[in-house]
């Protein structure tokens, strides 16, 4: 660490979070074994007030949130820099206290509880591990915090450590010092030092930010396996949408404090309930225009390009996800076409429109399809269920009948 006060804020940290439940004998599970542990919010709202009390305003960083966190799964928390994500991390931890609201793990409320009363593993973005301290001396480290009757014997604790580095696969660097290590590896130390508490509760924040792209797809790989095999409760912290949806049994998608949908991620992807939700998932993002309702059929500019039973007649924003075009000499939607980018299997094919949102249309179709780049016009047909309609006032879904 940086400073004294800082190593004495994080010992301070792991001995609150060592969990009263394994303190008091009410440990409901070891390593290895299942425990059932959901996770509620109810109107969870955390206000911090003004850095300037005389001209600032209340800062809103979690407001209203509720949520039911099915026990046992890997949830994603994910949304723009500043949208409240690890206010809600540390909501849950017990290092701030909400506003207002409530918290549940399971069926105990732990709104008021301190931190060492709740029984939950902390994964740092930082890692936050002890330079001076071995790998081994770093994971037991939460084990020596431990009073009286509540200590392990030397020979327990050692036990433990070497339990969880197998589980994470660091048992052959115990006696390394963090500054021996990857940037992977010492991540997961800090992953085993906070399962080594066996905790109820699994938070990770942006886990993975400081680690290269290819260590980055690893390392979500092994976060998924254990959670696997734990059964923990994990949820993880991250503004990654690629991240999240790749290993997420469900993500919480949110925006300035707010919690916009929940789901599994695919099905948030496939039917996203507004725009923010609609822009903010998917590589390349959604191609957005304005577009007109008129007759039945939506309108994007002059084209007609397909029919829209049961919406009235409106100015509405189109989102056309970029696996929603088919290329079509005769297609019913024109665009003037910048170039191609040829990717394998797949085409990526860059356009502009008029009516687009966006800089550029990017339409990804087969690599068996040959599109013509002498021409300054491409001609596509779009398939109506990667189609989205959103109201151009409040930006919220229209569904089709």
């Amino acid at each position: 660490m940086d400073s004294a006060e800082n190593r004495n804020n994080l010992e301070n940290f792991w001995h609150y979070a060592y969990n009263d439940f394994v303190m008091k004998g009410r440990a409901e599970r070891v390593l290895g074994m299942e425990i059932s542990m959901k996770v509620v919010l109810e109107q969870l709202t955390k206000i911090f007030p003004p850095r300037n009390k005389k001209t600032g305003t209340e800062v809103i960083a979690v407001n209203q949130f509720s949520m039911e966190i099915p026990d046992g799964k890997l949830i994603g928390l994910l949304g723009p820099s500043g949208c409240g994500k690890s206010t809600v991390l540390n909501l849950l931890c017990g290092l701030q206290k909400p506003t207002s609201g409530k918290i549940y793990f399971g069926d105990d409320e732990v709104t008021g509880l301190p931190a060492e009363s709740r029984g939950v593993g902390m994964v740092f973005q930082n890692y936050a591990l002890y330079p001076h301290l071995t790998v081994k001396q770093n994971i037991i480290f939460p084990l020596q915090n431990l009073k009286g009757e509540h200590r392990p014997t030397r020979e327990e604790m050692d036990a433990k450590a070497k339990e969880v580095a197998e589980m994470v696969q660091i048992d052959a660097l115990m006696d390394r010092k963090p500054s021996e290590l990857s940037g992977g590896q010492q991540q997961r130390v800090a992953i085993a030092r906070a399962l080594v508490k066996m905790p109820r509760i699994l938070l990770m924040d942006e886990p993975l930010s400081n680690l290269d792209a290819r260590l980055r797809l690893q390392t979500r790989e092994e976060i998924k396996r254990i959670q696997n095999e734990t059964g923990i409760t994990t949820i993880f912290v991250t503004h990654d949408q690629e991240e999240a949806m790749s290993i997420s049994d469900m993500i919480l998608v949110m925006k300035e404090g707010v919690l916009h949908q929940a789901g599994k991620p695919q099905e948030v992807y496939d039917n996203p309930k507004n725009l923010f939700v609609a822009t903010f998932l998917g590589t390349p993002p959604i191609n957005v225009f304005a577009g007109e309702i008129k007759a039945g059929c939506l309108y994007i500019g002059d084209e007609n390009v397909m029919e829209t039973p049961g919406v009235t007649d409106r100015e509405v924003y189109v989102g056309v996800r970029p696996e929603g075009f088919v290329l079509d000499a005769r297609g019913a939607f024109s665009c003037k076409l910048k170039g191609v980018e040829v990717m394998g299997r797949d085409i990526s094919v860059i356009s502009t429109h008029d009516n687009s949102l966006n800089p550029t249309v990017r339409s990804i179709i087969s690599a068996e399809n040959a599109v013509d780049t002498a021409r300054e016009e491409v001609r596509f047909t779009l398939k109506p269920h990667k189609v989205y309609l959103f109201q151009k006032d409040t930006e919220e879904r229209i569904y089709l009948d």
